[in-house]
């Protein structure tokens, strides 16, 4: 693990500085050089505001009463407030002194003003966010927010305390990365805490599959993209559990490629720059590991006869986390551990004196394309709706640089359902839950969470919960557990009724019909095989009930083996719960081993020594399991992609003069698995070769032996350096991607299909990790890969990590009192008073 002690950091991201100022591409408006380093306002200021004083007392003007708040051991704040305004006005005010450049980042990310800090670099990014109309519906559904409610009030109260810190610090306070950039931080609005539930949209339930399936559907057909990228997910083991004691394996025939549509090829081409405008990060196809797990097991089924809960979300990893520890305490109405977003007041994933409770992604379809006629391609004013020309909405974006210079001015029409786009000669508008659903559905969500005294009561108080969707499960002490998939499912017309198309948008009669009803969500109470679990997998079993809630499901490798451990695990224990979390085996491996060993028992005899035979000799000795110390699973992992990679040729574009020859989407590896199924199907035929056509067992053995060779010459001969510590890591940058303030190379426990998955280039995994015992006292543990603080300068940066990697969880402490923290347990204590009139 490539690390660094604050110190070493800190003189290397000031060493970036002088280069960053001496360069040829400064950062822009930076103070004088002699100012950047002085060493009492300079960036040497930073190594002073390391660590929090061991005491300290602030004023806010707008506190009713005095708040302690304790930092204990691991730098966590536990806030002791008289009333929850209070408490939420000291939640603003720690955010802001720990984070308060992550938070600046993920506003302006949202609004499309990174440009306003960067320069021109980042215009891409903000006329893409611009395109998208987060911080455009944000305001417009904030605006609309009750102002006397209780998610009102929680907001203005948290900006009052983010802006109270603002408003103290020192010349020494600032952050270092402000300090780089040569700016001052801007006040907080509240209106970003809807910036922040609309990134949280983007990342959790943004989809531009429709456009991507057209372009494929121009390439091979529908009935294959059907097939490819199904409704229904071939292996069944849902969330909703439906009797079964094994998942289900529903293989069907995958129809063969058809003769690319050479019309509608150039449709798609437009559709995918379509795609990439709408979004710079593609999230079609292949494996999705910005997933998350959670399960929870009743009292029948554990060791001490407490109900058990794990939390284990996925994310992209950052320095500093994305998530922040917190403790709420106010007399007689909240009492809540977890973690928190930095820019909000709740606290979305953790628990309390009675209940706790985890979330994971449902990856329902929450958006739908339509492609609209307009009256002029070039410059429209009207759009075609039911044979009636509509005056279309426009919206002027103007983009500004770090000297408030324009850098570019859009104009983004709207229909009804939607910003637009063109696409060569058509238009496309989307209809997405994030830019229209008010704040206030989660806002209250999680804050009936928080004061929720059992499992049923806060899944009531979920019930106006909008977007993301999401899998929430409970526990809670009185030995009840429970999971149901929150959000808004639309109810689609009988002319489109699924969302995994390109709608006609000139009839209302395609538009959404309504939304589903709070009864049909999938959901399970103390179900009879007394364990739950969701792992991103399609919630309900189609033969169950048919309903649509999308497409292209995420595989179901961490379904399938957290529902192996908890069926083979009668007497499940909180140390069970936690290595389960880092558990290294892969329900997709013997599937595939299976398909392999059959594929080179057919093999000519002439490849006896060949590479095949040798890589096939090595792959029958892995054992699925993806430990630190494994040296097989690097030949398995690379004969598996080389595998994908020489079957999927058929989904790649024709060559073209103006776009270079790519493959546009990707089957996910449990298509590829129902495909291994059937050994003469024509997709395995390699387009490429000339009067020959292959079987599954020629492309499998091809795939062996290209992986085993490329192993060899990559990390040389079986041994050491196959290790999986030598080969698999987390890679955690800095949100300026800055080397000397990022943590590179971790070593990890996990690949694509394990429970704890990771990415090819690391950057995605588990952002955290919880264990609750909801016993007579609540007891817990976490981690995330980081620390409480921003400052590269802090031990509280990077504190956690090492326990992070290892798989270990922190005790989590859960004082009643702000005295029961003393001692060794106490961090450092900080009294926030009403101002003196």
């Amino acid at each position: 693990m490539r690390r660094s002690s604050p110190l070493t950091a800190l003189l290397a991201a000031i060493v970036l500085a002088v280069t960053l100022y001496l360069g040829a591409k400064p950062l822009g408006s930076a103070p004088a050089l002699g100012a950047f380093l002085d060493p009492i306002h300079g960036v040497w200021a930073v190594a002073t505001r390391a660590n929090l004083p061991a005491s300290d007392a602030r004023h806010i003007a707008a506190l009713g009463s005095t708040v302690e708040v304790k930092y204990d051991d691991r730098g966590v704040p536990h806030i002791f407030a008289t009333n929850t305004s209070d408490a939420y006005r000291a939640l603003g005010y720690v955010h802001a002194r720990d984070r308060l450049f992550e938070m600046e980042m993920q506003t302006r990310a949202v609004a499309g003003t990174l440009s306003e800090l960067a320069g021109p670099r980042t215009l891409p990014l903000d006329r893409e966010a611009r395109a998208q109309g987060l911080a455009w519906g944000a305001t417009k559904t904030f605006a609309s927010i009750d102002p006397a409610s209780r998610a009102a009030v929680a907001i203005r109260a948290y900006a009052d305390g983010v802006n109270a810190y603002i408003d103290q610090m020192t010349p020494a306070d600032l952050p270092l990365e402000f300090r780089l950039l040569g700016v001052k931080p801007m006040r907080w609005e509240p209106v970003y805490t809807a910036y922040l539930q609309a990134r949280m949209g983007l990342t959790l339930a943004y989809s531009d599959g429709e456009l991507r399936r057209a372009e494929a559907e121009a390439l091979v057909g529908r009935a294959a993209v059907n097939a490819l990228f199904p409704a229904d997910a071939p292996i069944q083991e849902p969330i909703q559990p439906n009797g079964q004691k094994a998942p289900r394996f529903d293989w069907k025939k995958i129809p063969a490629p058809v003769r690319a549509d050479e019309a509608k090829l150039a449709l798609a081409r437009d559709l995918e720059a379509v795609s990439s405008a709408f979004a710079a990060s593609n999230r079609y196809g292949g494996e999705m590991v910005v997933g998350s797990n959670n399960w929870a097991v009743s009292p029948q089924r554990t060791a001490a006869g407490h109900a058990l809960l794990s939390g284990d979300p996925h994310l992209s990893l950052s320095m500093p986390s994305v998530w922040y520890e917190v403790h709420l305490s106010v007399p007689d109405t909240v009492d809540v551990y977890g973690v928190s977003f930095v820019g909000s007041p709740t606290v979305p994933i953790g628990f309390n004196r009675d209940v706790a409770w985890s979330a994971t992604n449902t990856g329902a379809d929450v958006a739908d394309y339509y492609i609209e006629q307009v009256d002029d391609v070039a410059h429209p004013t009207t759009y075609k709706l039911d044979g009636e020309w509509k005056p279309l909405v426009t919206r002027i974006e103007t983009v500004h640089g770090k000297h408030g210079e324009i850098l570019a001015t859009d104009t983004i029409y709207h229909t009804h359902r939607g910003p637009m786009l063109h696409a060569g000669a058509q238009w496309v508008s989307r209809r997405w839950l994030v830019v229209e659903s008010p704040l206030t559905g989660a806002a209250n969500a999680f804050s009936n969470a928080n004061r929720a005294k059992s499992s049923a009561e806060l899944l009531a108080g979920f019930a106006e919960y909008l977007v993301p969707a999401q899998n929430i499960i409970t526990a809670d002490r009185g030995g009840h557990i429970a999971i149901r998939s929150f959000g808004h499912y639309p109810v689609r017309p009988a002319s489109a009724p699924h969302g995994d198309v390109l709608v006609d948008g000139t009839s209302s009669a395609n538009d959404w019909k309504g939304f589903r009803p709070v009864s049909e969500y999938p959901q399970a109470m103390d179900p009879a095989q007394g364990y739950l679990a969701s792992a991103n997998q399609q919630p309900k079993d189609p033969k169950v009930d048919p309903m649509y809630f999308g497409w292209d499901w995420a595989t179901p490798w961490r379904a399938m083996r957290i529902n192996h451990l908890l069926r083979d695990d009668a007497a499940v224990t909180p140390d069970a719960m936690r290595r389960y979390q880092t558990d290294p085996g892969s329900e997709q491996v013997p599937l595939f081993q299976k398909a392999f060993s059959e594929a080179v028992a057919s093999a000519p005899v002439r490849m006896r020594d060949s590479a095949l035979v040798r890589g096939a000799r090595l792959l029958a000795e892995f054992d699925g399991r993806y430990t630190r110390e494994n040296e097989r699973g690097v030949l398995y992992d690379a004969t598996v992609d080389e595998l994908a990679r020489r079957t999927w040729d058929e989904l790649q574009t024709p060559a073209d003069k103006s776009l270079p020859r790519h493959r546009l989407v990707t089957p996910n590896s449990m298509i590829l698995a129902e495909l291994l199924q059937d050994p003469a199907n024509p997709w395995w035929d390699d387009r490429s070769t000339v009067d020959v056509v292959e079987s599954r067992d020629d492309i499998i053995r091809a795939s062996i032996a290209a992986a085993y060779t490329s192993v060899i010459k990559r990390y040389g001969e079986p041994g050491a350096a196959w290790k999986w510590t030598n080969v698999r890591h987390s890679n955690i940058n800095h949100l300026l991607r800055l080397p000397a303030l990022s943590r590179l190379d971790v070593p990890v426990q996990s690949a694509p299909t394990t429970l704890s998955p990771s990415s090819g280039d690391g950057t995605h995994g588990a952002s955290w990790r919880m264990v609750v015992e909801l016993g007579d006292e609540v007891r817990a543990w976490g981690i995330y890969p980081g620390g409480q603080s921003g400052n590269p300068s802090s031990r509280r940066y990077d504190d956690r990590l090492k326990k992070w990697s290892a798989g270990e969880l922190d005790t989590l402490r859960f004082p009643r009192r702000a005295s029961d923290l003393s001692g060794a347990t106490l961090g450092a204590s900080l009294t926030l008073s009403p101002e003196k009139k």
